[in-house]
């Protein structure tokens, strides 16, 4: 069972790097503990965000983040806990996110992000997932006329600067377009209308491993921390005992990365951003049909296959500590208030880790120092969004292509 690459992880990052390779003619296995699209690539707010020019910054105004600190607000929680051990890379975060280095970051970060839709579309249509797709954008809801100003603005300028398209809709006109939503608690919306929205993300990251396993590719279950360097290559064991080998490895494991990049010698300084979602019955009288963010609470709601899913912000936690899911049941009745929630479906809230960087951009290429190591991961809050962006421009990297990007920002050789 030899094969030219080894993808370590199947969401949207791994299976769009197995695709990707496998369409230039190499073999490709794709590795996982589960099957694919079960992981942080389930349970995000199902959106292709083409609008999302500018990675998410840390906060900078005394304000804020005094409000951080009393552990209350909805959009941000901590475990104090984890503060010593996240320490290091959120100081980075904070230093990266100062203005002069955070505008480089964001023309980096937005070249990558106008890729998102194009290379997403050509999978949707090999993979006939169109069924799970609207192409209808999202709405960002504001509730003071102050606010809802600046964010015309702020849309204005990504149009003219990135070419991302808005409309600005007053109280009327969000109440015309979404009758559902409690009005009188809002200014208006910022409707951003190229986006995607998926009413199944998981289901979508499942399309693209069945398209990747029809073109003749193989998947196997297994600990990916079996992973083992050989004279020809790497080597991994499944659950059946069998031994899988290839000249190459791709780790994209999401959150759980550097836990094996680690014991090569490679542990670049990165912090996970922990979220829930939990589902909700619609309630008969009332609709929604876009998925809404209410921005300055901090969560969205999007109507989805398996009802109105509940995201939460951020929570800066380690990776495997104890859920605690106090962000959720805090905008519950904020989003009840607001929106057309009914009884909770889901037995228990779910809950995953985003893997971010303190400079926002992600990690791709070459392991340094390690022969015929890859990665892929970093993506924060946009590994949904941009897995088959990653995955070309990874592609062309191992092949000897010129990418479509300059690559050296994302570089592993980078400083963090």
């Amino acid at each position: 069972m030899k094969y030219d690459v080894l993808v370590l992880g199947a969401g949207m990052v791994g299976v769009s790097s197995a695709l990707h390779l496998q369409a230039r003619g190499r073999s490709v296995v794709l590795f996982d503990r589960q099957a694919a699209g079960l992981e942080t690539s389930f349970g995000n707010a199902g959106i292709i965000q083409r609008e999302a020019v500018r990675p998410y910054a840390f906060p900078r105004a005394l304000s804020v983040i005094a409000g951080a600190a009393t552990n209350r607000r909805l959009d941000v929680r901590y475990h104090a806990a984890a503060l010593r051990h996240v320490a290091g890379p959120l100081l980075r975060y904070f230093n990266h996110s100062a203005s002069t280095p955070y505008a480089r970051i964001a023309a980096d970060y937005a070249s990558m992000i106008a890729m998102s839709i194009d290379t997403h579309a050509e999978l949707i249509r090999a993979a006939q997932a169109e069924s799970l797709v609207k192409k209808q954008g999202w709405l960002m809801l504001m509730r003071s006329e102050k606010n809802l100003a600046a964010a015309f603005a702020e849309a204005d300028l990504l149009h003219r600067e990135n070419g991302v398209n808005h409309r600005k809709l007053n109280r009327a006109e969000l109440a015309a377009l979404e009758p559902g939503i409690a009005k009188d608690q809002l200014a208006g919306a910022v409707h951003w209308t190229d986006p995607w929205t998926l009413r199944s993300p998981g289901e979508l990251v499942q399309a693209y491993a069945a398209l990747f396993m029809q073109r003749g590719g193989e998947m196997r279950l297994g600990d990916a921390l079996s992973l083992e360097k050989q004279a020809e290559g790497w080597q991994v064991r499944t659950q059946s005992g069998e031994t899988v080998t290839a000249k190459e490895v791709v780790i994209a494991l999401g959150p759980w990365t550097t836990r094996l990049t680690e014991r090569f010698g490679f542990a670049p300084p990165m912090f996970v951003k922990r979220g829930y979602h939990m589902h909700y019955a619609a309630l008969p009288d009332r609709k929604l049909a876009h998925w809404v963010l209410d921005e300055e609470r901090g969560y969205l709601v999007a109507p989805m296959k398996d009802g109105l899913r509940l995201t939460t912000g951020a929570e800066l936690a380690l990776l495997d500590s104890p859920s605690t899911p106090t962000q959720l049941r805090d905008a519950e009745p904020v989003a009840r208030d607001l929106l057309p929630l009914g009884d909770r479906v889901d037995a228990a809230p779910w809950k995953g880790a985003r893997p971010c960087m303190p400079d926002m951009k992600p990690v791709i290429g070459s392991v340094p120092g390690v022969e015929g190591m890859w990665c892929a991961f970093g993506h924060g809050h946009q590994g949904f969004t941009l897995g088959p962006a990653t995955g070309e421009l990874l592609a062309a990297l191992m092949t000897g292509e010129t990418p479509h990007i300059d690559m050296q920002p994302f570089s592993p050789a980078r400083r963090f």
